[in-house]
């Protein structure tokens, strides 16, 4: 890709760019605020990198194009927000039992329904893991500046064809409209991967065959192989066995465990003021980071001793990572721009947590989370 290094970049251009380094060459969206800008830059920089620009009529259509899009070959992303995300999400199921690599950009508002178009939120972040129906594993990353814009969505796309899985970019709005100066990664400082393709016989090839990884190889419709690709529970061969218990769970554990198993592999995390052993730690991710990690500095310039971990990788989520970061920490301070979603999962590591909820569509300023910590520190 050219013209890389920028002085100044918006958040949502950075994101296009770098799925077009990645080897995206095929993006199928649908207006909607506040994702319209990525929609746009990839119909401005897509077809000029040998790619495929394609506007569905609706949400509905776009999940479906980039699914056909990556079974003939092509890396393919949509990018969205709330009401699209929702419409997406039996398509986010068959994508995931038909194991299609496929990288979906949510740019958070507010809700329910048509909720804030303008305005940004953390909403969606249990969607993002339990938004279709059954079990199933996705992999979800939050960036929390313009560069991770470029780098995360670099990575999502890199996952999704090692893992052949649906993969998020769980961004916000206040990311995606962010313009900061950035200069970006050359070509040759990030690594793409290519998807594993079969090899020997078309004729004994199969289609979910058991591998030691547990993805299997991904042949591309159109090249000669057999391929039966089913959204019911199928065998290796493809072939549906709804009616038979054991092949239908030995499907649906792979296609779970391809992914938790590498739980603590995938997950990626920033952490500060760690060193001294805090009491408490504040925990975030996303756009709400920028105000925890600076609440921080307030915090620890008034002698209170708290330490900062940001959630990059929110899904898989990982566990004993996690709290191997968090060491000996009593307490965790849990800044959102929801009802507290993610801080009422991660009570699973069975530490105090004090959700700091926000809603409205602005952001939590760093004086704000300083000042709520205060009051409820013991």
């Amino acid at each position: 890709m050219k013209d890389n290094n920028y002085s100044l970049m918006q958040g949502s251009e950075a994101l296009v760019r770098g799925a077009i380094h990645a080897g995206v060459r095929f993006f199928a969206g649908y207006p909607i605020t506040p994702a319209t800008e990525t929609t746009e830059h990839m119909a401005r920089l897509l077809p000029r990198n040998e790619g495929v620009f394609f506007q569905g009529e609706d949400e509905l259509a776009c999940i479906n194009a980039i699914i056909g899009a990556s079974w003939a070959g092509l890396k393919s992303m949509t990018a969205t927000s709330g009401p699209g995300f929702s419409l997406m999400q039996e398509g986010i199921g068959y994508a995931a039992v038909t194991e299609t690599p496929i990288v979906i950009v949510d740019v958070m508002r507010g809700g329910p329904s048509t909720g804030q178009p303008t305005l940004s939120a953390q909403q969606d972040v249990m969607q993002a893991r339990f938004g279709s129906h059954g079990d199933y594993e996705i992999i979800a990353l939050a960036p929390a500046s313009v560069r991770e814009m470029f780098t995360m969505t670099v990575e999502a796309v890199n996952l999704s064809e090692k893992y052949r899985t649906p993969v998020m970019v769980l961004t916000d709005e206040i990311i995606a409209h962010l313009w900061e100066k950035v200069s970006l990664p050359e070509s040759w400082e990030l690594q793409t991967i290519e998807r594993k393709k079969p090899e020997g016989d078309p004729r004994s090839y199969e289609t979910f065959q058991e591998t030691p990884d547990l993805v299997p190889p991904m042949a591309r419709l159109g090249d000669g192989y057999s391929v039966l690709v089913e959204g019911q529970l199928h065998d290796e061969h493809g072939y549906g066995v709804g009616n038979d218990p054991a092949k239908s769970a030995k499907n649906v554990t792979r296609i779970v465990e391809k992914i938790t198993r590498d739980g603590d592999a995938l997950a990626r995390m920033e952490t500060c003021c760690m060193e001294d052993e805090p009491q408490a730690v504040i925990v975030s991710y996303g756009s709400t980071s920028r105000s925890a990690r600076d609440a921080v500095d307030i915090l620890r310039s008034r002698g209170m001793k708290i330490g900062y971990l940001r959630l990059i990788t929110l899904w898989p989520f990982a566990e004993s990572a996690i709290r191997k970061q968090l060491g000996n920490a009593k307490r965790i301070f849990f800044p959102e721009m929801n009802m507290g979603k993610y801080s009422q999962y991660i009570r699973i590591l069975g530490i105090d947590v004090i959700a700091l909820p926000k809603l409205g569509g602005v952001m939590h300023s760093p004086s704000e989370i300083a000042s709520a910590i205060e009051a409820r520190w013991t």
